[in-house]
């Protein structure tokens, strides 16, 4: 079993996981203020705004990875500027991904947040806008605090469908090395040259992850309803 384990490339997990994490962080910054929009506001364009914030939800990953191809592409203007600006090419390439994985993560993050926010009580938010602090005083001040199992349960549902991800990930960024194979696309490698060994190695590491993930939620979950 230790000689398996010995000849097994660890390096598309370190791959996955350093996509996650910043793909983590960058949404969790991005989606508080457009949860707190999208729980206040009482426009009529709210629908539309959260019809296509949920789009990667019900997408098919080739549909979605297709697009975003094309977007990133050096013929689309923002890959253009990337290119000729930056000397960056986003396809195929390790900061393409993180911008591919922003995009099909974002309604993993913005739900879990928006559905915090919304069950906060409203007299208590108003009482802090009568008290005289602002908006941004008011979100991390008195929001913020009182949802925080919606941002552990928005953080690490986005972490794990980041690293579990694998459509859009192969569509946009391939299967580089060291660059963008990350353990999803390995899985389907070795599928594919027929080394069931070590896509089951693979596979169970992937299935112990996601198991942690929602004992961790479910957890939480439990122990906030009986403290609640």
């Amino acid at each position: 079993m230790f000689e398996i384990l010995s000849q097994i490339d660890f390096q598309p997990f370190l791959i996955s996981f350093k996509l996650a994490s910043i793909t983590t962080f960058i949404l969790l910054f991005v989606s508080i203020p457009l949860a707190w929009f999208l729980s206040q506001t009482k426009s009529k364009s709210k629908p539309f705004l959260e019809s296509i914030i949920s789009l990667p939800i019900v997408l098919p990953p080739s549909v979605l990875g297709f697009y975003i191809l094309v977007v990133l592409s050096q013929n689309s203007p923002i890959g253009s500027f990337f290119s000729e600006i930056f000397n960056i090419n986003l396809v195929f390439n390790f900061t393409g991904l993180v911008i591919a994985s922003c995009f099909y993560s974002l309604p993993f993050m913005v739900q879990p947040i928006q559905n915090g926010f919304e069950s906060l009580n409203k007299n208590m938010i108003e009482a802090s806008y009568i008290c005289g602090k602002s908006k941004l005083q008011t979100i991390f001040n008195i929001a913020l605090p009182n949802i925080k199992f919606s941002l552990l349960t928005a953080t690490i549902i986005t972490f794990a469908h980041t690293v579990g991800e694998f459509g859009v990930v192969l569509m946009v960024g391939g299967s580089i090395p060291g660059e963008t194979k990350v353990a999803s696309v390995a899985i389907y490698e070795m599928v594919e040259i027929m080394d069931y060994t070590t896509a089951h190695i693979y596979s169970a590491i992937m299935i112990c992850l996601s198991f942690i993930v929602l004992f961790i939620i479910y957890m939480f979950n439990y122990r906030y309803s009986i403290y609640k």
